[in-house]
């Protein structure tokens, strides 16, 4: 064996065992993350949390209203509200609800929210095969802006657009760039069994604290939290 297949043979070796190690501490990573994931938010200071609002259409954004009613709106702010693209009428609730806030701060420090829409992965009706295309531009807009937000908390309850910012929020978790805490308030309209959107942060261990408005529900994913009827 020729000096130079010596040394290529080193080279694959030294590559396979930091190829390996790599992967080793990405399953360590996970593993920790998940181990993580679902234990209560305990916030190392009594500073405001940085919260990120997903809301969807019809009866997710009514449902999102009164949970936020009950929020403790100087503990989870600044509020950043997101909706899709072809959805206005959720964030003109959402202002609504942010002017009411503000009327009855009763001169306290007001921090404006702010109201983003992002791109829908498929819209009603679109096809399987031009959807490929807008599901990666979706999901490239939703990474864009969680790294402008970079939010400490996520509340979503079931629009299929907080799938990619859920899944981004946890993969933030796993490299070190933000650990989010991710509540998931499952739709009062899921008696049987969740949605899909669910369903995907209940199966990959992605929401931190899952709620379920249905005993039935958390009797059949136990790992979810009943909390009655919120409507």
């Amino acid at each position: 064996m020729s000096a130079m297949e010596s040394k290529d043979e080193n080279c694959f070796f030294i590559s396979m065992v930091i190829s390996i190690g790599l992967i080793f501490i990405a399953i360590v990573r996970v593993i920790y993350v998940i181990y993580q994931t679902g234990k209560p938010l305990r916030p190392k200071s009594p500073k405001p949390m940085s919260t990120l609002i997903v809301l969807g259409s019809g009866g997710h954004t009514a449902e999102m209203i009164n949970v936020l009613s009950t929020l403790q709106k100087d503990r989870f702010m600044p509020r950043f509200y997101i909706a899709a693209a072809t959805d206005n009428m959720s964030l003109q609730k959402a202002r609504v609800l942010e002017d009411s806030l503000v009327d009855t701060q009763n001169g306290g420090k007001v921090i404006p929210a702010k109201f983003m829409q992002i791109y829908r992965s498929r819209e009603v009706g679109q096809s399987y095969i031009t959807s490929i295309g807008t599901t990666l531009i979706a999901i490239a807009h939703a990474l864009w802006l969680m790294i402008k937000i970079r939010p400490q908390v996520i509340l979503c309850n079931g629009p299929g657009t907080c799938v990619p910012l859920c899944v981004i929020a946890f993969l933030f978790k796993v490299i070190g760039i933000r650990w989010s805490s991710i509540f998931y308030v499952e739709s009062i309209a899921r008696v049987k069994r969740l949605s899909l959107s669910g369903l995907l942060l209940y199966k990959l261990h992605i929401a931190d604290q899952f709620y379920v408005q249905w005993p039935q529900l958390q009797r059949k994913y136990p790992r979810a939290l009943y909390v009655g009827c919120l409507m």
